[in-house]
């Protein structure tokens, strides 16, 4: 299929205003990891609660490519990944059932990013896992759980041991694996990512040259307050504008 004949008919006018903003801000964030090349083709995933009494959730068209997904292809599933709308697309099945053990235990989570980029994988299967050795790394520490490899995520007994090990963090290692962020809103889990991968990229980088010196543990304690002084109080919200004009300026169209 010629990427050119995908298109959809716009969800615009079926979907109340709340799910409209979350869908252009979910399919922005799809398209933001292309650009910042943490895809890995069709195969990783990223979910929003829809807001309502209804237990669903906004996952995207397993085959399209992320910088492809737009508002109106994302698909609507249930917590046990049935489809609520139709779409010729089928949902990854790995995808969702990482994404429903952590969005059935946390509440609290709108929006779970995951990635299988080559450097968040490589650190992922590193014994020691994050090291305190960048200013990236400090914000991510004290929130960080790890997680064991077993095998592709296809199968729910493995849910309760994903709970448990994100616990009430905000930030996951899957050993062997990717990473995975949460967070109330897409743009709180976007940023987080690039925390993440930014940590780990930087990590390395690092280990191919001298000696490292790591960051104290004082530091890292005191991070969250400094990334609140850091940010004005305005946490994702101070570069999530700027990063939707970034896409619009080279990749328009998410919000379709």
């Amino acid at each position: 299929m010629n990427r050119d004949s995908i298109v959809f008919p716009s969800r615009r006018s079926q979907v109340s205003p709340e799910e409209w903003q979350l869908r252009c801000d979910l399919a922005a964030a799809y398209r933001l990891v292309a650009l910042f090349k943490w895809d890995d083709l069709v195969f990783t995933h990223i979910s929003a609660r829809v807001p309502g009494p209804d237990e669903h959730f906004l996952i995207n068209p397993y085959g399209l490519m992320f910088e492809e997904i737009t508002a109106s292809s994302l698909i609507k599933i249930d917590l046990h990944g049935n489809k609520v709308e139709d779409s010729p697309y089928p949902v990854n099945p790995a995808g969702f059932m990482i994404h429903s053990a952590v969005h059935a235990a946390r509440h609290d989570v709108g929006c779970v990013v995951h990635t299988h980029s080559l450097n968040g994988v490589a650190v992922s299967a590193q014994a020691q896992g994050l090291l305190p050795i960048s200013q990236f790394s400090i914000f991510i520490l004290n929130e960080l759980g790890y997680h064991d490899y077993e095998g592709v995520a296809l199968y729910e007994d493995e849910q309760p041991r994903l709970q448990r090990d994100l616990g009430d963090k905000r930030f996951l290692m899957l050993r062997n694996h990717g990473l995975l962020t949460v967070g109330a809103t897409v743009a709180e889990a976007w940023r987080a990512m690039y925390q993440f991968e930014a940590a780990c990229t930087v990590q390395i980088r690092a280990q191919g040259g001298g000696e490292l010196i790591p960051i104290g543990q004082p530091i890292i304690d005191a991070a969250a307050q400094m990334a609140i002084q850091a940010t004005k109080g305005m946490g994702d919200q101070l570069v999530w504008p700027g990063l939707l004009r970034r896409l619009q300026r080279q990749m328009p169209g998410w919000d379709e």
